[in-house]
């Protein structure tokens, strides 16, 4: 992620908002669906490695 933030300020010369580049943006945006997936999935049980590797194969992804 870049430097390169502007912001935009009123009168006063307070922040009140943020121009970013569009890669930075993108880029935000996906950890922030990350991070919400996580959050949905926060309560679900851990299955063992070996049963989740058994899964995969049987599911055709290994």
């Amino acid at each position: 992620m870049s430097t390169d933030v502007q912001f935009i300020t009123d009168d006063k010369g307070e922040k009140k908002g943020v121009i970013l580049n569009i890669a930075d943006y993108q880029a935000l945006m996906e950890d922030l669906e990350d991070l919400a997936a996580c959050a949905e999935r926060k309560n679900e049980g851990a299955i063992a490695h070996e049963d989740f590797l058994k899964e995969l194969k049987e599911d055709g992804v290994l």
